[in-house]
């Protein structure tokens, strides 16, 4: 027993807020095996206290309790615009890290991040949970084996429900440490589309705060241009009401028509291919994952693979700052166009003048 707890990452969380409820669940019921939790940090004492209080490990209040406990692995889940500062204190303390989306709200602190780590030769890793998921990784194989195609059209539908107590705290909805719908909500969807459908060479965007108060917005819809030709279409919003029901990714490609759905695009809902074979009939059964919350169920195994890489397994993958970057860049480009009105293209990596800095004083949402 006592080799097998060596054996085991010690993990140190750092915040304590509406997402360490999913880990809390993941550490106890999936991770027993690979990882023992050696620390929770959080400013709030009861927060970190309750989570704590599954694991018997003791508490911290700031970052430099995390670097003295020493952990092998520490999972960042902070306010979104605190992610690099945080990541990068810890990075150069020699901490392997894994943070929350978005992996950083400015792309020139998740390029600093990636050189950090880099540079104290430790792992840098970004959360993209939905990757996981067995209805999304039959999509990517699908779209690798060509079986779509030339690509015609792909889009996302976010559908969730947030309501103005969700707003009514000091960061959620705030320029300088959150954004809106499309970095909080929609980042995973904005990800899945380019694992999915490839690069975006331009977009066309308008968002606003519809039924919610929050200085960026819980509603944004875009038109884009893949690189490779095809059309897509971004719809997303946390102003569904009374609840979250549906977050989808369908492909139309000249092959197949292909729609992944559920609260965390974790069903199979269309999978028809011009020439079908013999298992594309049970593909929606064999893929398809029943979920108990938008969060799914990806984090366990992510985690997991984290895990290995920290343990040095050559096998191992994990989802890297350069890949969560795809999804901050286009984030970027969205909120740019609605700030000039507007299509933008992506080429030279355009930057909102909000995100991550604070409202204008005059912002034009087209």
């Amino acid at each position: 027993m006592d080799g097998e707890m060596r054996n085991r990452g010690r993990v140190a969380i750092v915040g304590c807020g509406r997402v360490s409820s999913r880990y809390r669940e993941v550490f106890r019921n999936e991770l027993g095996d690979v990882a023992e939790v050696v620390m929770a940090a959080d400013l709030d004492p009861a927060k970190a206290k309750a989570f704590a209080g599954d694991f018997n490990c003791p508490i911290g209040g700031s970052l430099a309790d995390v670097i003295a406990a020493a952990p092998d692995l520490v999972c960042v889940m902070t306010e979104s615009g605190h992610h690099a500062s945080h990541a990068l204190e810890l990075l150069n303390a020699g901490l392997n890290v894994l943070v929350e989306k978005p992996v950083a709200l400015r792309p020139e602190d998740a390029l600093a991040m990636r050189d950090a780590a880099a540079a104290n030769k430790v792992i840098c890793a970004v959360v993209k949970q939905n990757r996981y998921n067995p209805a999304m990784r039959f999509l990517r194989a699908a779209v690798d084996d060509g079986r779509l195609g030339r690509l015609v059209t792909a889009g996302v539908r976010v559908h969730w429900s947030r309501d103005q107590s969700y707003y009514d705290d000091l960061w959620h909805g705030r320029w300088a440490m959150d954004g809106g719908v499309l970095t909080q909500q929609a980042i995973h969807h904005l990800d899945g589309l380019q694992w999915l459908a490839g690069p975006v060479e331009s977009v066309c965007a308008a968002g606003d705060a519809v039924l919610n108060r929050l200085e960026a917005e819980d509603t944004a819809v875009a038109i884009l241009r893949f690189k490779s030709g095809a059309l897509g279409t971004i719809e997303a919003t946390t102003s569904a009401r009374p609840r979250d029901f549906e977050a989808s990714l369908h492909l139309v490609g000249e092959r197949a028509l292909a729609k992944v759905g559920g609260q965390a695009l974790n069903l199979i809902e269309t999978w028809e291919p011009v020439n079908p074979n013999v298992a594309d009939a049970a593909v929606a059964a064999d893929h398809s994952q029943a979920v108990p919350t938008s969060y799914g169920l990806g984090h366990g195994p992510l985690i997991r693979d984290v895990l290995l890489a920290v343990s040095g397994d050559p096998a191992a993958r994990i989802i890297t700052v350069e890949e969560g970057l795809q999804s901050l860049h286009l984030a970027h480009a969205l909120y740019a166009s609605m700030e000039t009105g507007g299509w933008v293209r992506t080429d030279h990596n355009p930057l909102s003048g909000q995100l991550g800095i604070g409202p204008r004083a005059a912002t034009s949402r087209g």
